[in-house]
């Protein structure tokens, strides 16, 4: 005969098991609470994906990458121009340099030119050649003078700014 600690332990046992079994059945651990949390998380404020959000961070992608929008026989399209953007080796005087890579990635072997980027107030600390890269008013940078980038090419240039600008392209014409 079992004495009576041994049965009361098996029974403790038992009733973690049931409860186990009915949290992984419904659900389990959701954002790392309980389920009987639940109603605790939400007096405290919205609800628990809300409350897990706050605490994630996010990353940013300089550009987004788009998928081309062409209509039947058209060659190229903005998200042909795909733009990298990258921190290098500060100026000595610490200010943080970028290094910007603009790439003509058009699958049906076309040309671009006259590429145009929403680049907000563009100033560099650093001199930018002009026939690379230039902005002609607010958010209006116009890429290789206006002249076609060629299919696969790449044109880089560095900038010097305390922060770096988001560059992203607001118009293009097939060449």
């Amino acid at each position: 005969m079992e004495s009576r600690p041994v049965t009361i332990a098996w029974a403790a046992l038992l009733a973690m098991m049931v409860l186990l079994t009915v949290t992984v059945i419904g659900g389990g651990v959701i954002d790392g609470h309980w389920p009987f949390q639940s109603s605790l998380m939400a007096s405290k404020g919205g609800d628990r994906l809300k409350n897990s959000a706050q605490h994630r961070k996010l990353l940013r992608r300089a550009s987004a990458m788009e998928e081309p929008n062409r209509m039947w026989g058209e060659r190229c399209s903005r998200a042909d121009i795909v733009i990298n953007q990258g921190p290098t080796s500060p100026l000595p005087s610490g200010i943080p340099t970028y290094t910007v890579e603009i790439v003509n990635a058009c699958v049906t072997g076309c040309d671009i030119s006259h590429i145009h980027l929403n680049c907000g107030w563009f100033s560099s600390a650093r001199l930018i050649n002009p026939r690379i890269f230039k902005r002609l008013r607010y958010n209006d940078c116009l890429v290789n003078d206006g002249k076609p980038l060629t299919n696969g090419d790449t044109l880089s240039f560095q900038y010097a700014n305390t922060y770096s600008y988001p560059l992203s392209v607001s118009s293009v014409v097939c060449s």
